[in-house]
């Protein structure tokens, strides 16, 4: 396994391998990888030749008042697991090499996918997000990268940008891992306290109580949220951000549920800001047959 910290170095070889006739995956990572992130990983290697793992900290999607400085960087521990797992080359650039000094371009993806959930709440974030996975695959040249489901809102942007900008990278996205108690995994868990991990579960009841109120036939999404946040309000360390159903495809905020639909929440617990979600297939009239689509 290959590490590679300068951006010239990777796309040489990543056009040799593609001189080559070799399918050329990537995983984007900040890192601290757990069992979601090897989740995208091996799917990367069993549908590509090569897979490429990039692990970079982007300053540019935190805020002035985010956990930049105190994310996790067992940078050594990632590339552990990772040659475990049978990567060909992980990509570690310095912010220096990512964005130079006179660094003047940005890309942000408007419309609907970036008005509500994350968005207001952590405004610059998803620019950020859209302008290093575009300097990515621009600098790793992969046929398709791999993304997961638990960012939800970042998937869609990410998915738009490459067909609004025909990158020709096909963006795969994948169910979330969770843990046995249902939290979904993350790298800011191992920020949680013991207390503060045990109340985290609530977020995945929370989804799971929305869920069963619609599988009852409720189709009003203001009362379903209401389910959702008694759930929510039964853990005293929870504060909720925000708690929205939305078009699954539009993101836009929807009053009546049909359709392909994502719940989704972030909560926080002490100093950390946690996000879940649940997309479902909700059928028009009560009675039809409901279907959890993705993000269990």
């Amino acid at each position: 396994m290959r590490i590679i910290r300068k951006p010239r170095d990777l796309r040489t070889l990543s056009e040799r391998w593609r001189n080559a006739g070799k399918l050329v995956g990537l995983v984007p990572t900040m890192g601290a990888l757990h069992a979601g992130h090897l989740a995208l990983v091996r799917a990367s290697v069993a549908r590509c030749d090569r897979t490429i793992v990039s692990v970079f900290v982007n300053p540019k999607q935190f805020g002035p008042r985010e956990d930049l400085k105190r994310y996790p960087r067992p940078f050594a521990r990632d590339c552990a697991l990772l040659r475990r797992a049978g990567v060909d080359a992980v990509f570690h650039p310095s912010a220096c090499s990512m964005y130079g000094p006179d660094f003047a371009t940005t890309v942000e993806v408007g419309g609907t996918l970036t008005f509500g959930l994350c968005s207001p709440h952590r405004p610059g974030h998803f620019r950020g997000v859209a302008t290093v996975v575009a300097k990515l695959f621009n600098i790793a040249r992969p046929h398709a990268a791999f993304f997961g489901a638990k960012d939800f809102q970042q998937a869609e942007v990410v998915k738009r940008m490459a067909r609004d900008l025909d990158m020709g990278v096909e963006v795969v996205v994948l169910p979330a891992v969770r843990e046995r108690d249902g939290l979904a995994m993350s790298s800011r868990n191992a920020y949680l306290s013991p207390e503060e991990r045990a109340a985290a579960v609530a977020l995945s009841r929370s989804l799971r109580a929305g869920a069963a109120e619609i599988g009852r036939g409720n189709r009003a999404a203001r009362e379903v949220r209401a389910v959702m946040r008694r759930i929510l309000a039964k853990e005293p360390l929870a504060r909720v951000e925000y708690l929205d159903i939305n078009d699954a495809g539009t993101l836009r905020p929807l009053v009546r549920l049909k359709g392909r639909v994502l719940m989704a929440l972030a909560v926080r617990l002490g100093g950390t800001r946690l996000i879940d979600n649940m997309v479902m297939r909700v059928p028009a009239r009560p009675g039809s047959r409901r279907r959890v689509v993705g993000n269990r």
